[in-house]
């Protein structure tokens, strides 16, 4: 079976020659079968984010490959990427646009790829495939589809995000502490949301979260990052059994120091 995602020995350092020098990709290497569900954890720096923005392009990487779907990405700019991925920032003021409506922005996500100049008035059967999308949810916003998004609660947009981010069914969705800023009940909701976004179109994603027991219940498979470095990878059945204290233990195996043990690595 061809890999979804492949990342190849990638290296990225910021601020090369300076005081500043910090390596934050040191040799990476990652393959994700398709409906690959990869949750990724480590401490402050040690890779995370930096792993799916150098796979969104944000930056150019300075040795190694990304390729998804058997298509060498590495060279591509960012918006070139667009096509290949869908994403979820942190921030759920991020991913919508707050004085259009819900489904002016679900048009958006629906038309995005399409050349300019194509007719951007919203059909009545797509109208009525929005509200049986948001239905789904069980937040009440298939009633309010032309509403502002910007009167929504945070909670809100970022679903509407999560469904934007995968209504064109994207090879790669990348999920980066996307409930970070959200209160526990509403970030629990909104991870239902993901797993059943993620469940229903089969798709293969990454979410990097900074909770151990989030990494552990969400995803088929558990990736721990540290100093740039993948140090602990595991799936399945092993993974599922793993317990908070598991973690740190294999942390401390493989890095041969204590996890910093801040507030967001031990939420419940």
């Amino acid at each position: 079976m061809a890999y979804m995602l492949e990342i190849h020995n990638l290296h990225k350092t910021f601020n090369k020659g300076t005081i500043n020098e910090k390596t934050a990709l040191n040799g990476v290497n990652l393959q994700l079968n398709p409906g690959d569900f990869v949750t990724i954890i480590g401490g402050n720096g040690a890779g995370k984010s930096t792993t799916l923005n150098a796979i969104a392009g944000v930056w150019p990487v300075d040795q190694g490959n990304i390729i998804i779907d058997g298509t060498d990405i590495t060279n591509l700019p960012e918006h070139k990427r667009a096509a290949y991925l869908g994403r979820v920032f942190q921030d759920p003021m991020t991913g919508t646009a707050a004085t259009m409506s819900i489904e002016e922005n679900l048009a958006i996500a629906a038309r995005r790829g399409e050349r300019r100049g194509a007719r951007w008035g919203i059909t009545k059967k797509e109208r009525a495939d929005y509200k049986e999308l948001l239905s789904e949810l069980n937040l009440g916003l298939e009633e309010r589809l032309t509403s502002k998004v910007g009167l929504l609660s945070g909670g809100q947009r970022q679903a509407i995000t999560l469904l934007m981010a995968a209504l064109k069914e994207p090879k790669l969705l990348l999920l980066d502490e996307h409930t970070a800023a959200l209160d526990p009940k509403t970030a629990a909701r909104v991870l239902e949301i993901s797993d059943q976004i993620i469940g229903e179109h089969h798709l293969t994603a990454m979410m990097v979260t900074h909770n151990m027991k989030d990494a552990i219940t969400h995803g088929n498979r558990l990736i721990m990052m540290h100093e740039g470095r993948i140090i602990y990878d595991v799936e399945g059945e092993a993974k599922n059994n793993l317990k908070v204290a598991d973690l740190l233990k294999k942390f401390e195996e493989a890095s041969g120091g204590e996890f910093a043990n801040d507030r967001m690595m031990l939420a419940n």
